[in-house]
């Protein structure tokens, strides 16, 4: 091993998957061209029990990068929370950040999400959509979260602009300090109530956001948006 790499920070990656064959390959060739100067990178695939081709994807991306590791959470779905928490088991990290494997974030801003973390300003870092007005969000998905935002900073007496983003950036020891228990997209309200009962500030990175629609396959709905409440009113009171 190259000595000068010994104390070289690294970077986990935690990619959450689920029948994506048509975006997967995409997404982690562009995780895997982002240049990070001053750390190592292992990316992490959780595979959520994948019915299509996604898991012959994953084995050849796997086989061309060796800074991949797949693991399958299980046979069947359980939800985007428990990949999430299956992969941390796997990470060797100093810093997590969660990728989706859709494209509607853009990896080539992890520079800017890892800064705050690197320089000793932050311990957790989000990246908000709606910190950058060029971002077209539809309507419904502006007010739903506008509210579910607005709930958590009254909740928790935070100042959060996108409490619901995917792009979350953790020091490791603070992600892995936390006991969570979210199977689907109720990862979001959950770590979040979380990491602010526990007193620790969540530094927002404006981030571009492309939003796909049902048809190309986005799968939250409303009843998603009835479990994030009930998920920070528990949080907070119970």
């Amino acid at each position: 091993m190259d000595p000068s790499r010994k104390n070289r920070l690294k970077l986990s990656i935690i990619i959450p998957v689920y029948n994506e064959q048509s975006t997967v390959a995409s997404v982690i060739d562009q995780v895997c061209r982002v240049h990070l100067a001053d750390l190592d990178k292992e990316i992490i695939i959780a595979d959520d029990g994948s019915s299509d081709n996604t898991p012959a994807v994953l084995a050849k991306l796997e086989k061309d990068h060796p800074e991949i590791i797949t693991v399958h959470t299980s046979l069947i779905n359980l939800g985007k929370g428990a990949a999430i928490r299956f992969g941390l088991e796997y990470t060797t990290g100093d810093i997590i950040l969660i990728q989706d494997a859709d494209l509607e974030l853009d990896p080539s801003e992890y520079p800017a999400l890892l800064e705050p973390i690197l320089r000793g300003q932050a311990d957790v870092v989000y990246g908000s959509r709606f910190r950058k007005p060029s971002n077209r969000i539809p309507l419904r998905t502006r007010l739903a979260n506008r509210f579910l935002t607005e709930l958590t900073n009254l909740l928790y007496g935070a100042r959060l602009t996108d409490m619901a983003t995917a792009y979350k950036v953790f020091r490791s020891d603070i992600i892995k300090g936390l006991t969570l228990r979210s199977t689907r997209f109720e990862f979001e309200p959950e770590v979040t109530a979380k990491l602010l009962r526990a007193g620790h500030k969540i530094v927002e990175i404006p981030i571009s956001y492309r939003p796909r629609s049902v048809q190309e396959g986005k799968t939250i709905s409303w009843l998603d948006g009835i479990e994030y409440v009930y998920t920070l009113l528990k949080y907070r009171f119970f």
